[in-house]
């Protein structure tokens, strides 16, 4: 199916945003009309080389003679051949124009394709995963209605046992003499029928009890089993920026229900113990089923209990709530587990214990054991806050443990907690563990071990492979690139579009690459980007702290085009009226934000004029917003003005900023030395007689 007829297919509010591609630049009847035509062509390469887009100009207007021949309807006819002259004015000298155009068209179209597709995998998903929880939850009440009519089942074997032991000891308290009276032979007629009827209900009741534990079993080992599994993966990959799409309540729910279950049957097998104990016979099936079905039921309750202590929230500083699972020594951080088992009311109390591994010499400054206790809103579960403080030991000899030469932002550690205790029983051993930990001693360590926590958690699905980074493996562009853009959705409203992670594909990654190509863990974090002294990960940090702490009201706004390279920079400008401008990360600072504009002289060659970029350093004393309503250049002695009029693609610079600005500009003057030199500090555009632009494009 061509692109066109796919997105015919897109639903209106898709649509609409087709449909502000299409304008007197390139008309839509041309799109539709030439449809297959233009998807054939190499626009891409056309928008490039000039000759290329000479070659395709022609061809298109060629393309528009023929169905203007084939054409017969004369309305239909007269508007084509408007939009023939239109094209022919307005791209006959410069056809490289039109190319970039169609370019940009066709590669938005495919964006806009390719969101209905996330959007519809998302939606299959969602339905996917409703259809699995209405089956958990048919399963588990199908589960306690038959364990409810056992209850009934029971209680109806303990009436007749309670008849046929009145009758029996009524029979027995008899003169010896009535023994042989018909009455008597009556009444041991009537037992034997009682005896028959409690056997095959006995029998009864323990297949009916031997199938629910059964169904439980296959419940907990296919499907409930499973549903932990995946919550711990989702909270996994939560920890590291994704939206968390699993509910721990609703596998609380799921988890007290079976166990409620389970605790059921193990009463109602206690109780056919206790009528052995009144009333057996030979071949009683109680005796000799009962044993293994106990056995079973205690191993299920083991299970579900013991597998019901998790993690609930992952060890965090509160100082890096968007960093999990990286720890200062000195620093306190937070963590918390639950149980996911509502247990039976009883007088006991489940002291839980928190221990730090071995590998290096830390240890928890806080008391590590605290009592388990009942939250409102938990619905009767148990569970327990800790707050922890790490400290090292200080050893003259000490020397490194570690067994390969890993950084210290590259060494895992694990957090375990531990509680025993004693129900109905039982002796239950509680035992879980954090997600891999990194430890640091200095905050400039932090974007090294939040590189290591994304990349575990992203590629590891063993909760404790702590010797993971001695032989990392590698992530795919698909992978990694999906991770990139959660961490500015965890500090922002919005992530990354496709063109901005196109950018970082091929700045890591180079042209021509594939979401299938390999990243090696130490070209993302430890490897300087060549010509750079410092590695990709840590420049897409940077860039991600300037956003947080001093960008985040325009980078919330999408005013921000972020990643794109000076030739695209150029080639989205090129067009567009003077004065508009752009914003986007610098490539060589770590943590600065430029912009550049366009300008164009009487003779239509265009210039792009860009500003030395602003990093922390000059944004912890100047409000961004404010430094673009304020800028100023002085050329060839002409009064200052502010050159940036347009943001890009055509928003007026005070309609899209206007409502960010902090302080009105400052009254009396349009221009004042002290401010310009504040704010532009060392910029490469300077405040003298002769301005001087740093990028100077010269059509052909």
């Amino acid at each position: 199916m061509s692109q066109w007829k796919q997105i015919q297919q897109l639903e209106m509010r898709l649509l609409e945003q087709v449909d502000y591609l299409y304008d007197d630049n390139f008309p839509m009847d041309i799109r539709q009309g030439l449809a297959n035509w233009i998807e054939a062509q190499d626009w891409d390469t056309a928008a490039d080389e000039d000759s290329a887009a000479a070659v395709l100009f022609f061809s298109l207007l060629s393309q528009l003679e023929a169905a203007l021949s084939r054409e017969h309807n004369f309305l239909q006819r007269h508007n084509m051949k408007i939009i023939q002259q239109q094209l022919q004015g307005k791209y006959a000298n410069n056809p490289a124009a039109m190319a970039r155009v169609i370019s940009n068209c066709l590669n938005e179209e495919r964006r806009i394709l390719s969101t209905a597709c996330m959007q519809q995998q998302k939606s299959l998903q969602n339905s996917v995963a409703l259809e699995r929880h209405k089956n958990m939850d048919h399963r588990i009440g199908m589960i306690r209605t038959s364990v409810q009519m056992m209850d009934q089942g029971v209680k109806y074997i303990e009436n007749m046992q309670d008849d046929f032991d009145f009758r029996y000891k009524t029979l027995q308290s008899r003169d010896p003499s009535e023994r042989n009276s018909e009455f008597m032979k009556q009444e041991v007629t009537i037992l034997q029928e009682i005896l028959n009827r409690l056997d095959f209900k006995r029998k009864e009741i323990l297949s009916k009890l031997a199938m629910v534990i059964q169904e439980i079993d296959d419940l907990m080992n296919s499907q409930l089993d499973a549903a932990l599994r995946d919550w711990k993966r989702d909270q996994q990959m939560a920890a590291i920026g994704r939206p968390l799409l699993t509910s721990l309540d609703q596998l609380q729910t799921w988890f007290t229900l079976t166990a409620q279950s389970l605790f059921q049957v193990k009463r109602q097998l206690d109780k056919l113990g206790e009528l052995v104990l009144k009333v057996t016979y030979e071949s009683d099936p109680i005796p000799v089923q009962k044993p293994q079905m106990d056995e079973r039921v205690h191993y299920l309750i083991y299970h579900i209990v013991k597998s019901s202590f998790v993690v609930e929230k992952q060890p965090c500083m509160s100082t890096h709530p968007q960093k999990p699972l990286v720890i200062k020594t000195g620093v306190q951080f937070a963590t918390k587990v639950r149980l996911l088992v509502q247990l039976p009311a009883v007088d006991y109390q489940i002291k839980v214990r928190t221990t730090f591994d071995k590998t290096r010499q830390f240890f928890i400054v806080t008391n590590p054991m605290k009592v388990m206790d009942i939250e409102d809103y938990s619905n009767g579960c148990l569970s327990v806050d800790f707050r922890h403080g790490l400290k090292e030991k200080k050893s003259g000899n000490a020397t490194k443990s570690n067994e390969s030469l890993l950084s210290v932002t590259e060494e895992l550690h694990s957090l375990s907690f531990e509680a025993h205790f004693t129900m109905q029983g039982l002796n239950i051993d509680l035992e879980t563990c954090s997600l891999p930990l990194v430890v640091i001693s200095n905050v400039s360590q932090m974007p090294g071990a939040w590189a290591s926590i994304m990349w575990y958690n992203l590629l590891n699905q063993q909760p404790q492979n702590l010797a993971y980074f001695s032989s990392p493996t590698r992530a795919t562009w698909a992978q990694l690139s999906e991770v990139l853009s959660w961490q500015f959705c965890t500090n922002s409203v919005q992530g990354l579009n496709k063109d901005q992670l196109d950018m970082l594909g091929e700045k890591l990654l180079g042209q021509h690459f594939s979401n299938s190509d390999h990243i090696h863990w130490s070209k993302f974090s430890k490897e300087n980007i060549p010509g750079k002294p410092f590695s990709f990960w840590t420049w897409l940090d940077s860039i991600l702290e300037l956003i947080r702490k001093h960008l985040l009201p325009v980078w919330n706004e999408n005013y921000i085009m972020g990643f794109v390279s000076k030739d695209m920079e150029r080639a989205l400008l090129r067009e567009k009226k003077s004065g508009t401008f752009l914003l986007r990360f610098s490539e060589s600072h770590l943590g600065g934000i430029t912009f550049t504009w366009v300008q164009h002289g009487d003779d239509g060659e265009a210039t792009f004029n860009s500003v030395e970029p602003y990093t922390k350093s000059r944004l912890n004393a100047l409000h961004f917003p404010d430094i673009i309503r304020d800028y100023k250049v002085i050329s060839d002695g002409v009064v200052p003005k502010n050159p940036l009029k347009f943001l890009y693609p055509d928003i007026p610079k005070d309609e899209a900023f206007g409502q960010l600005y902090n302080n009105l500009p400052s009254k009396g003057t349009t221009f004042s030395s002290k401010r310009c030199l504040t704010d532009v500090g060392q910029s490469l555009i300077s405040f003298v007689s002769n301005f001087q632009p740093t990028h100077t494009y010269r059509p052909p």
